[in-house]
């Protein structure tokens, strides 16, 4: 195992680090080996209202949202400079405490935020229109009205991350928050705190004002009293469909936006003509990246008749080729769950899958051998219909579905089929056709032929229906943590 480096445990708020109230501690452990990395604080309702009060006045009386853009942008950037520095500890914390394999630390996780952040502060922050004239229009009888459209900070946001892509996640929702001059609360996920506590090394280092970004551990309790502190005036949560609509729920009391990123059953429909190499590899990537703990991750293949045993002989053979074990190992594709807790639950949904009469093709169980982790087997079900258990519940494990159709329309219908809509793919030799069944699948983002938005700043992302509220990335993002505001005078 790599070693792991050392990382900030105590609460940061107001600029400082301090002691939570309780002298309660939150175990992290490595999922791989089931053993303690650290013992962070965990903060109580009153060490939360200490951070959001802090938030509160660095907003209210600070500088950070008084600031020129390019003033924060340079800030930003200084960030961005320092993240860098420390990289390498990063991804060692990232493969340690939420079992991410080498390769995918060193992207998505790390650099891929990075990335955002640098493009927003050196091209969007630049080219959003932060104030916009308003012509003159003449009102019959009144007179003439002018003025100007001005996007001003939310205010105090308060953004709870989740554990499968600690800082992958919180950096999409820091920020936007931070580039539109809002101050915030960062609560992480239980299991994974250390990625989101060293941001209050990066800050400190920015020279972020104090105040302006403060993190806090914590449960339900803690994410309660954010979710309906009257202080906080935006919420954004990625998580469960479930506790979303918890969150939404606390909210409303005190009419917060909400932004919610929630859960995906991601369909990807596979057409007679398409390239059946490129649709199994897409299958294989939604089953096995970070152990299919991934909302958006496509877990439902819908295939033509003609060509599924084709297509599952080449997912399954891809699936056999699979390495399951130590994270930190250069060889390893897939590493575990992140807790026992997920593990039972994903067995759980697999033994249902069995009972409804779907047929695994692979996989299923623990794999030989690694007795200790919370390791499953990359597992395949195929002779499944669309109403089943397994093709209408997210897994968040590593587990895909196969679904055959029979016609174009057909395969429409069962992609849209879910209470979910966050992603979806097309694989077709027709582009044509696939560009319009892409405008017919009713999720936030389609790709084709294996396109991918994922590492583009400048996309949207966020879901239809119960896979969320709203968008993160790019000025989309951005465009969340801002007020419009109308300001007009008379005109002479």
């Amino acid at each position: 195992m790599a070693t792991t480096p050392s990382f900030p445990t105590q609460l940061y708020i107001a600029g400082r680090w301090c002691d939570a109230e309780s002298d309660e501690g939150l175990v992290v452990r490595n999922p791989a080996t089931e053993q303690p990395i650290a013992e962070v604080h965990q903060a109580s309702v009153t060490d939360v209202r200490r951070a959001v009060t802090a938030a509160r006045e660095a907003f209210d009386v600070g500088p950070w949202p008084r600031m020129k853009p390019a003033e924060r942008a340079a800030v930003l950037l200084r960030l961005a400079d320092e993240i860098e520095r420390r990289l390498p500890e990063l991804i060692a914390i990232n493969m340690a405490e939420a079992g991410s394999v080498r390769r995918l630390a060193e992207t998505l996780q790390t650099r891929v935020p990075l990335h955002h952040l640098r493009d927003m502060a050196e091209r969007v922050m630049g080219e959003f229109a932060w104030t916009t004239p308003m012509a003159a229009t003449p009102a019959p009888g009144v007179g003439i009205s002018q003025g100007e459209i001005r996007r001003e900070p939310f205010g105090v946001c308060a953004l709870i991350s989740a554990y499968n892509f600690p800082f992958f996640l919180s950096m999409m929702k820091l920020i936007p928050a931070l580039a539109a001059g809002c101050t915030a609360v960062l609560k992480p996920a239980p299991t994974t705190p250390l990625e989101c506590l060293i941001l209050g090394e990066f800050a400190e280092a920015a020279g972020l004002p104090p105040g302006v970004l403060n993190i806090v551990t914590g449960d339900i309790e803690a994410g309660h009293e954010l979710t309906t502190n009257a202080m906080v005036d935006l919420v954004s949560f990625t998580g469960s469909d479930t506790v979303g609509r918890m969150v939404y729920t606390q909210a409303a009391a005190t009419m917060k936006k909400v932004v919610l990123e929630l859960g995906g059953k991601s369909a990807s429909i596979v057409r007679a003509d398409a390239d059946l190499d490129a649709a199994a590899r897409a299958a294989l990537v939604g089953i096995t990246t970070h152990a299919g703990q991934g909302c958006s991750l496509l877990t439902r293949t819908i295939v033509h008749e003609s060509v599924h045993d084709e297509l599952v002989e080449r997912i399954r053979a891809g699936l056999a080729e699979v390495r399951v074990g130590d994270p930190a190992n250069e060889t390893t594709t897939m590493g575990p769950l992140i807790s026992a807790t997920q593990r039972d639950k994903v067995e759980k949904l697999i033994q249902v899958g069995t009972d409804e009469g779907a047929r695994i093709v692979i996989g299923g169980g623990r794999p030989a051998g690694l007795d200790t982790g919370y390791f499953l087997e990359p597992t395949l079900f195929t002779e499944v219909d669309n109403a089943m258990t397994i093709a209408q519940t997210e897994f968040f494990g590593p587990v895909g579905v196969v679904i055959r159709y029979s016609t174009d329309d057909q395969a429409i219908d069962i992609a849209n089929d879910s209470p979910y809509g966050l992603a979806g793919a097309v694989f077709s030799a027709d582009t044509l056709t696939a560009n319009d069944m892409a405008a017919r699948i009713r999720t936030g983002g389609v790709t084709i032929n294996g396109g991918s938005a994922g590492v583009n700043p400048r996309a949207a992302f966020g879901g239809y229906k119960q896979s969320g509220i709203g968008r993160e990335w790019g000025t989309f993002g951005l465009d969340e943590f801002l007020q419009t505001k109308t300001v007009t005078w008379a005109a002479r």
